[in-house]
């Protein structure tokens, strides 16, 4: 019987469709199209042109009213922030408790503000709850960045270090030791709102309060003004007011309001 031909077949034998062999396949795959592939370095930059840079930098006051709002909030238990825009009370307040946080002086952030917007609902917005209360607290966002770096914002807010809930969800809460409050855009709060917050006040926690009682979008009386009437000289509380000449925004901050201020008194 004829023995078997076992000689090698032809390179250049045409193989059946459908049968390439996988190193063909990553061949064609690695040369797809004839472009070139890359692959990014594992440590490189990721970080978008929307994150602020972190600063190294200490927090530093820029005006007088500013360096006596932080010796403020240092020695008292309960500080309102109150004055025009564009004065830092935001910026200040948060910029204390993140490094406060970074330092370990602190265990927990908690911020809030009112869901309340000129000629806005929050439920027209997109999305759930969290995601519908996450374009009112992008302010605080910046400036944990920019204080904290973005992975360890987003690292403290997934376990609860850095908490950001509408003013409402607050009820029931105590506000616990080492934790650090701060109340924005308190002018938009009503009265009862302000005593439900106020009473969450726990033992050795810092709480800031921070609005313009002259900018407030809701009907009537306000809780922020009302507090301050209220607890006017009480120990452990400190109410700080702006002026317009604490504005750091910018100097056209100072020309709007003026002309504003002016048409509605006049």
């Amino acid at each position: 019987m004829a023995k078997r031909n076992r000689s090698r077949v032809s390179s250049n034998r045409r193989k059946p469709e459908g049968r390439k062999s996988k190193q063909s396949n990553k061949q064609n795959s690695d040369n797809y199209g004839g472009a070139d592939i890359y692959t990014l370095h594992p440590n490189a930059n990721l970080e978008t042109a929307y994150s602020p840079p972190r600063t190294r930098q200490p927090l530093e006051a820029r005006t007088k009213a500013q360096k006596r709002y932080l010796c403020a909030i240092k020695s008292h238990c309960l500080t309102f922030g109150i004055g025009p825009a564009g004065t830092g009370k935001s910026y200040c307040a948060t910029a204390m408790a993140a490094d406060a946080l970074a330092n370990g002086r602190i265990d927990r952030i908690i911020l809030t503000r009112p869901a309340v917007e000129a000629g806005e609902q929050l439920g027209y917005l997109p999305g759930d709850l969290n995601e519908k209360f996450s374009v009112y607290i992008d302010p605080f966002r910046d400036i944990l960045i920019e204080r904290l770096g973005k992975g360890a914002v987003e690292y403290n807010l997934r376990h609860g270090r850095i908490v950001a809930a509408p003013l409402a969800f607050m009820r029931g809460k105590t506000f616990g030791s080492d934790t650090f409050v701060i109340l924005d855009e308190a002018q938009n709060t009503s009265i009862s709102q302000m005593k439900m917050f106020l009473t969450r006040i726990g033992e050795d926690c810092k709480v800031v309060v921070n609005g313009d009682v002259k900018q407030s979008d809701i009907r009537g009386s306000n809780g922020l003004a009302d507090a301050i009437q209220r607890l006017k000289g009480l120990p452990g509380v400190c109410i700080h007011e702006f002026e317009r000449e604490d504005i750091v925004r910018s100097g056209l901050v100072r020309y709007v309001i003026d002309r504003y201020e002016c048409e509605e008194g006049c």
